[in-house]
C-alpha cells in the first residue's frame, strides 16, 4: 500500500444513539471513505481491498466498528498490529452522551436499542452497553460528549479537530462550485453568490475578439488588463479569499459562486478562469463550469 504515514485512519466507536452515524456522515462529506458496522477482525482486510489506487481518491478512512461481537477488543488490537507495518496509525474517536439525552433521542427516533433484542429494556440495554465499551473508551484518543450538540455543533466539532490535519496535507474542507453564465439565459438555480460583470467593457463589440471566448488569451487580456477589469478582479479575489474561510468555519461543505455577463461567453468566462486558478492555488477543490459559453 502506497499511502503516506500521515494518511488518516479514524476508528469511530461509542454508545448507540450518541451520534456515530452522524460522525461518519461528516467524515464522508470531508472526502473520507467511510464504512459502518465493520466487524473488528475485518479492518485489515478492508484496507487490503482498498488498494493504493483506490485510497488515492480519498482524504482518509473513517470506520465504524461493530463492538457487539465477543472479544471485539482483542480482534481490533490484532488488526492494528497487522496494519501498522503499512503505515497506518489508527485514531480512535469515541462518542457518548448522557443517559437522559440518549433516552430522549430513542424516544424521538422510535428505534430500538441494539441490545434490547437480548431481552433487556432500554435503560438496562444502555447500562450494559456502557459497561461493555468501558475498555474501548479508555483506549480512545478522543472522547466526544454529544449531549448538548445539535447536528451542526457536531459537524463543526469534527471539522475543527481535523482541519489542521487537512491543512498540513494542503487540503481545504470547503468545495467551490464556480459557474460562468449569461444573464440573458438566466441565473443558475444553484447560485449562492452571484457577481455581475456587465459594467465592464464588452469584448463582443470588438470585431477581432467577438468569436473568441474568455478562455482565449486575447479576451482575457482585454477583460482583466483593462483598468476597470483589473481593479474589480483584485477586489473580488480578495473578497472571496477573505470570506470563504468564514463559510468553512461555520461548517459549510460547498459554496456555489456564479459570475455573470450578458451572454456568458467573454467577461464572465475570463473572470471564472482566473478565479479558478487563484482559489485552487489557495488549496480549495474547485469545480469550474462555463454554463452558457457555447450558446453565444
Amino acid at each position: 500500500m502506497s499511502k503516506p504515514k500521515t494518511f488518516p485512519l479514524v476508528i469511530v466507536a461509542g454508545l448507540s444513539g450518541a451520534g456515530k452515524s452522524t460522525v461518519l456522515h461528516v467524515f464522508e462529506d470531508m472526502g473520507y471513505f467511510t464504512v459502518d458496522g465493520l466487524p473488528a477482525d475485518l479492518v485489515a482486510d478492508m484496507l487490503n481491498v482498498l488498494n493504493g489506487h483506490s485510497l488515492a481518491l480519498y482524504n482518509g478512512l473513517a470506520m465504524g466498528v461493530d463492538t457487539r461481537e465477543p472479544g471485539y477488543l482483542a480482534l481490533l488490537n490484532r488488526a492494528f498490529e497487522q496494519i501498522e507495518p503499512q503505515g497506518f496509525k489508527p485514531f480512535i474517536l469515541f462518542v457518548e452522551a448522557s443517559p437522559e439525552a440518549l433516552v430522549r433521542r430513542y424516544a424521538t427516533t422510535r428505534r430500538p436499542h441494539p441490545l434490547e433484542r437480548e431481552g433487556l429494556n432500554l435503560k438496562q440495554a444502555m447500562l450494559e452497553e456502557k459497561q461493555r465499551l468501558t475498555a474501548m473508551r479508555d483506549m480512545a484518543d478522543l472522547v466526544l460528549d454529544t449531549t448538548s450538540y445539535n447536528i451542526h455543533d457536531l459537524r463543526r466539532s469534527i471539522q475543527n479537530k481535523w482541519r489542521n490535519l487537512q491543512a498540513q496535507e494542503g487540503l481545504r474542507l470547503l468545495r467551490i462550485n464556480l459557474i460562468s453564465f449569461g444573464f440573458k439565459y438566466g441565473l443558475p438555480a444553484e447560485t449562492e453568490m452571484a457577481f455581475d460583470l456587465r459594467f465592464l467593457p464588452n469584448p463582443y463589440f470588438v470585431p477581432e475578439l467577438r468569436e473568441f471566448t474568455g478562455r482565449d488569451q486575447p479576451v482575457a487580456d482585454y477583460v482583466l488588463g483593462s483598468e476597470e477589469g483589473g481593479r474589480f478582479y483584485r477586489l473580488l479575489e480578495n473578497f472571496l479569499l477573505d470570506t470563504l474561510p468564514m463559510f468553512e468555519a461555520e461548517g459549510r461543505f460547498r459554496v456555489s459562486i456564479a459570475i455573470g455577463c450578458t451572454g456568458g461567453k467573454h467577461r464572465s468566462v475570463a473572470f471564472a478562469e482566473a478565479l479558478n486558478n487563484a482559489l485552487t492555488k489557495a488549496g480549495y477543490l474547485v469545480t469550474l463550469e462555463h454554463r452558457h459559453m457555447s450558446l453565444g
